[in-house]
């Protein structure tokens, strides 16, 4: 019996343009910590490093350990200091990627017409940001924090995609079983193949299955 679904954000829920997102999210990053001392090209290199250190963690702490780690190293500063610099930028100098993406009215009907079926509503999208990024992001999509029963953050996950035990650490931490939910997303390497390789059911959404977010929810209206 199905009883949640699984959404990954970027391109699924929330249409967006990712070069242009990578683009001015370190252009703002960098503002925001250049008056700190951190020059530019260093730390962009230092979050991409500690990005590629959340990707390949192997569960035995959170994203959120693994990435300050490496930056902690890198800089010899403590977290402390830092991470809530980190957070009001994700709250506030964060907002301004809006312009990378784009309105989708329906992403709104999807998550309504699951909500009436009584489903459990998950955001999976990959976990290597604090919670305030998502928050600030799904706003983008018209959505709020409580109209999602989990996010995925840095602080609550071990693993990141396409790393199938991503997934399995969701199901477990919302009291899941494998058959009774399906993955929705727009990358077969980062969300479906990985939930496949479960026995998850998958949905792939976007560019690479042609498939669009109105016949989505026509598939939707069924479920359940």
């Amino acid at each position: 019996m199905l009883k949640a679904v699984l959404f990954d954000l970027d391109n699924t829920l929330l249409p967006m343009n990712e070069e242009e997102f990578i683009k001015v999210y370190f252009s703002l990053v960098c503002k925001k910590l250049a008056p700190l001392g951190f020059e530019p090209k260093k730390l962009v290199k230092t979050i991409w490093g500690g990005t590629y250190q959340m990707i390949s963690n192997d569960g035995k702490r959170s994203n959120s350990k693994v990435f300050w780690t490496y930056f902690e190293n890198v800089y010899g500063i403590n977290k402390e200091d830092y991470e809530p610099i980190f957070d009001d930028f994700y709250k506030n100098e964060f907002k301004e990627t809006r312009v990378t993406c784009r309105d989708n009215p329906y992403s709104r009907d999807i998550i309504k017409i699951l909500k009436d079926k009584g489903l459990k509503i998950i955001l999976i999208s990959n976990p290597i940001y604090p919670k305030q990024a998502y928050v600030t992001r799904m706003a983008f999509a018209g959505f709020k924090e409580e109209d999602f029963d989990y996010i995925a953050t840095y602080d609550n996950s071990s693993y990141s995609k396409p790393n199938p035990k991503f997934i399995e650490e969701v199901l477990a931490k919302n009291n899941l079983k494998k058959d009774e939910v399906i993955v929705i997303g727009n990358s077969f390497e980062n969300d479906i193949e990985p939930a496949q390789k479960l026995g998850i059911k998958t949905y792939l959404v976007g560019e690479e299955s042609k498939v669009t977010i109105e016949e989505m929810i026509q598939k939707l209206h069924v479920l359940h």
